[in-house]
């Protein structure tokens, strides 16, 4: 509990951060609107299509009764929307990262200039950044689908999906949007998807508690705008944390 709340700490500290530099707040803006123009567009156009795209998915209940029908395409039409909107919470900060990656590695080198103890220089051109960024969030993507599928699924159950299976989506959400939130510095210091999610383990409540309150405000419209600016400055913070923890382990 005490991990999950220092990152939580983390990310307030985030926003402190900003604030006091208004203009790295707007930098990391840029990326996040447009990001979420897309993703918004595409959000809008699934809800007109969304009637259709369920008849396609149920194609075993045309010669059911009216009513018992229409339930099942009813819930074949959540469970899709439920199941996109999670999907680009995921990969929405994947995105912003990749399409923003010159914008948030000079915020990572100020924020990190300010806070010292900064990482030796590593030649990220935008082009390696925008690589790293769209493999690396895919596959974050396609792994988070093993979890959030089922769990979608599961969304259905009786009291179960009203209770537990929101809160474990919520977590599960939170630790592939921290993955994410810590990338760019976890790439200046030269290491890779692998290493960074192993060290992350380490330290997982203290990734969920920063993820949680990004992946929370993220869903809801326009707030991504800032929510991740913020949640990427507390990702710096998150990943000097783990990556100093491990340093005195290993000394």
């Amino acid at each position: 509990m005490r991990d999950f709340l220092k990152g939580f700490r983390m990310f307030g500290q985030g926003l402190g951060i900003l604030l006091r530099s208004p203009r790295l707040l707007l930098i990391g803006a840029v990326p996040a609107v447009l990001t979420t123009l897309l993703l918004l567009g595409g959000m809008i156009l699934l809800v007109y299509q969304v009637d259709e795209l369920a008849e396609l998915v149920t194609p075993f209940a045309d010669d059911w009764a009216e009513g018992v029908r229409t339930a099942v395409r009813l819930a074949a039409g959540v469970a899709l929307f439920a199941a996109a909107l999670v999907i680009g919470l995921i990969s929405f900060s994947a995105l912003t990262l990749a399409v923003g990656g010159p914008f948030y590695e000079h915020i990572a080198e100020k924020v990190e200039d300010g806070l010292g103890d900064t990482p030796a220089d590593t030649d990220l051109s935008w082009g390696r950044l925008l690589w790293m960024g769209l493999r690396d969030g895919v596959r974050l993507v396609l792994r988070s689908l093993v979890f959030t599928v089922p769990l979608v699924v599961a969304g259905f159950v009786p009291v179960l999906g009203q209770t537990v299976v929101p809160v474990l989506l919520a977590l599960v959400t939170a630790w592939f949007l921290a993955l994410e939130l810590v990338a760019v510095s976890f790439y200046r210091r030269g290491l890779d998807l692998r290493q960074r999610r192993a060290l992350l383990a380490r330290r997982r409540p203290l990734a969920i508690g920063l993820g949680l309150p990004a992946s929370l405000l993220c869903a809801i419209p326009l707030a991504a705008i800032i929510a991740m600016p913020v949640a990427f400055v507390g990702g710096v913070l998150v990943a000097r944390e783990v990556l100093r923890d491990t340093a005195a382990t290993q000394g």
